[in-house]
């Protein structure tokens, strides 16, 4: 049997709080969502001035980052090169920048989606979370 890190409330907070301070230094009104290794919502913060609809993005972003392993940018970068076929995967929700998976000693534990600035922007804040968490 196979043992493996998994995400805690203490670690959410601690990414949501290091990603938000990143948000605010800023100036970024954005939403930010934590997702489980299965792509299921942990935790959503929409801060003060995000547009409703990053409330829907970002959660579809950490859950493309947490079920594909990998950043939800890759999939935009394949598409925008021609592959449009993964316009079709069934579970892939957001094929845009600002989802990061989270990856500690190896294994996926989960993923950070923020959306409601530009999407490298985006994803700066999310890896900002990430960082906060793996300097713990």
């Amino acid at each position: 049997m196979k043992t493996r890190p998994l995400l805690t409330l203490d670690d959410i907070k601690t990414i949501a709080a290091a990603a938000e301070r990143e948000a605010l230094a800023n100036g970024w009104a954005v939403t930010i969502a934590i997702c489980d290794d299965g792509g299921h919502l942990l935790w959503l913060q929409r801060l003060d001035g995000a547009a409703p609809v990053s409330a829907h993005i970002a959660p579809a972003k950490a859950h493309t980052a947490a079920l594909g392993r990998r950043e939800s940018r890759l999939y935009e970068e394949m598409i925008n090169q021609g592959r449009v076929s993964f316009l079709s995967v069934p579970t892939l929700q957001a094929t845009l920048e600002g989802g990061v998976p989270i990856v500690v000693d190896g294994h996926c534990i989960g993923a950070v989606g923020v959306s409601g600035v530009k999407s490298s922007e985006d994803a700066q804040i999310a890896r900002a979370g990430i960082v906060a968490l793996t300097a713990a």
